[in-house]
């Protein structure tokens, strides 16, 4: 789990240094008219449904391997 959350820190640093270098006229407007609020939420949830189901399936995996 500890590789999973390392790797997964590792790859949002990466993604946010490529795109810090370039002036992103998209994210001024959406931030400026207030709506960067409404994109960060909607892509929280979409990680949090993500990771929650991924928990749960592990779960669910862990419990049928235990069961061989």
């Amino acid at each position: 789990m500890k590789k999973f959350i390392l790797s997964v820190m590792a790859l949002f640093a990466g993604i946010s240094s490529i795109f810090a270098q370039n002036k992103v006229e998209m994210a001024d407007t959406l931030r400026s008219e207030g709506k960067i609020y409404v994109v960060v939420l909607v892509m929280l949830v979409i990680f949090a449904a993500v990771a929650v189901y991924l928990f749960i399936l592990d779960r669910k995996v862990s419990k049928l391997e235990k069961d061989k």
